[in-house]
């Protein structure tokens, strides 16, 4: 599971390609970038702060997302 972890450095569409069950994650933080040009190169940590979202708290929960998987 720790090769798979989420990270703030990981891009959206890292995030994506390999667990497309975070979708939700990023729409509940109202974070609409999963289809745009950005998503493959901004990291999550950018992404966070852009949106007035706290990182921590949005990798948290991303990684629980995966973890029910």
């Amino acid at each position: 599971m720790t090769e798979d972890k989420i990270t703030e450095d990981m891009t959206i569409r890292e995030v994506i390609d390999k667990h497309p069950e975070t979708i939700a994650v990023f729409s509940k933080y109202h974070i609409g970038c999963v289809g745009c040009f950005a998503a493959s190169f901004e990291k999550l940590r950018d992404i966070a702060m852009i949106h007035g979202t706290d990182v921590k708290t949005l990798v948290k929960d991303l990684n629980k997302a995966i973890e029910k998987k």
